[in-house]
């Protein structure tokens, strides 16, 4: 028998339903609370609630998991507070940690792999031994067979979100986990932002046309949330906007004279940046006004088959233009950054020289990803969510999280 311990999760089912399948194969599974909005998401399972200050939380957890003899931790992100500090306990007591995310891959798979993510993943790097991983392996199902529920997303954000706001006094020392603005602040911006950006679909459609259509040569670069760990682990930069800054630069001082450079901000973007007055000055101070093009809205797989290459930081765009067939320059740690996916010489270079990736090394590479690190599914909204609950119950009870299947 096991003994699963499950941290922060996604605000839907998700976890509950895993830990009830385990129990009913024979597991021992503890949820471990740290807020109002942990416990919503974890009734009717057993729980500990954690009240302590977040200083001697690695303390109670190394106690708590050789007392308790924990086998195996099971966590949304291992870069948020509690779980970094959690991952690191497990890994020197012999725990092991499976991760889970939204899926590298998109719109239905969701991450579920041991240890970490991104830089922290173990997924392999070198180009030959993906090749030999894939030896055997069908080429990846890429259709789409599930869809989430935006709504039900939101609901679960926003239950998650102000039970955390108004029951602070049930976990008075909790601190939040991740790097999102405050919910107070964050919610009103992003529903303004959002209904801005329904009014201003017509105009995207327009930008889109103009860009797709003009027969002049452009670059795209997709821009992240500030307060991604994609970004604020996972790369090399304090900010969004030195990223912008630093792309900028090398577009202007590198890239042909006709090209073009697009920038499209992440449509879950608070808006608490003015993204379009800050990146027009950067391109006005680097004389490339003419050249930069801001865009809010639109279909990114569009954009990814007209241009010429994409630049990011490490958004699971890239790896979306990746399987498209397009140019990628990656900035930061991504899981996809492999010689032969991507590009592996200066920016600088890149607009000049970029090259596809090698088709059959994509191949080899999605079919080892979809085969280990994936699940088919999604955290909100059925039948997709109650295909990543079988399918994450049955990797960890039979102890193949990240193993090839």
């Amino acid at each position: 028998m096991k003994h699963f311990v499950f941290l922060q999760g996604m605000p839907s089912p998700f976890f509950s339903r895993i830990g009830k399948q385990l129990q009913q194969r024979g597991h021992r599974v503890t949820g471990i609370c740290f807020s109002a909005g942990d416990w919503l998401f974890w009734r009717g399972l057993p729980r500990v609630n954690y009240r302590g200050p977040l200083r001697l939380w690695a303390v109670f957890f190394h106690r708590y998991c050789l007392a308790q003899q924990v086998t195996d931790l099971v966590l949304l992100g291992e870069q948020r507070r509690y779980h970094k500090q959690a991952v690191a306990v497990a890994q020197e007591i012999g725990i092991r940690v499976t991760v889970t995310d939204f899926g590298y891959l998109r719109p239905d798979w969701i991450t579920f792999e041991p240890d970490g993510m991104s830089a922290n993943s173990r997924f392999p790097r070198d180009p030959a031994t993906i090749r030999m991983l894939a030896a055997g392996l069908p080429d990846a199902d890429l259709t789409v067979k599930y869809r989430d529920h935006a709504g039900h997303m939101a609901r679960g954000d926003l239950l998650y979100s102000f039970s955390n706001v108004f029951l602070w006094w049930l976990w008075p020392n909790y601190r939040r986990s991740d790097n999102r603005p405050p919910s107070l602040l964050y919610f009103p911006v992003i529903g303004l932002r959002l209904l801005k950006a329904v009014s201003g679909r017509d105009r995207a459609a327009r930008q889109m046309r103009e860009i797709t259509g003009s027969g002049t040569r452009f670059f795209l670069f997709p821009m992240q949330l500030e307060h991604d760990f994609q970004l604020v682990s996972y790369s090399p930069f304090d900010s969004l906007a030195e990223a912008i800054w630093l792309v900028l630069r090398s577009f202007a001082s590198h890239a042909s004279p006709d090209d073009q450079l697009v920038l499209k901000v992440h449509p879950w973007d608070p808006g608490l940046v003015h993204w379009q007055r800050e990146i027009g000055y950067m391109a006005a101070t680097l004389g490339v006004a003419q050249r930069v093009i801001y865009l809010d809205g639109g279909n990114l797989d569009d954009l990814i088959v007209c241009s010429a290459g994409m630049v990011t930081v490490n958004s699971t765009s890239g790896l979306q233009a990746i399987r498209l067939g397009c140019p990628v320059a990656v900035l930061g740690q991504a899981i996809y950054d492999v010689p032969g996916l991507t590009w592996q010489d200066e920016l600088d270079r890149f607009w000049q020289h970029a090259e596809q990736p090698d088709a059959m090394l994509v191949r080899d590479y999605l079919a080892v990803m979809t085969s280990t690190i994936q699940i088919r599914g999604v955290y909100f909204d059925e039948p997709g969510l109650s295909a990543a609950v079988q399918e994450a119950t049955e990797r960890l009870h039979d102890g193949s999280v990240g193993l090839r299947r």
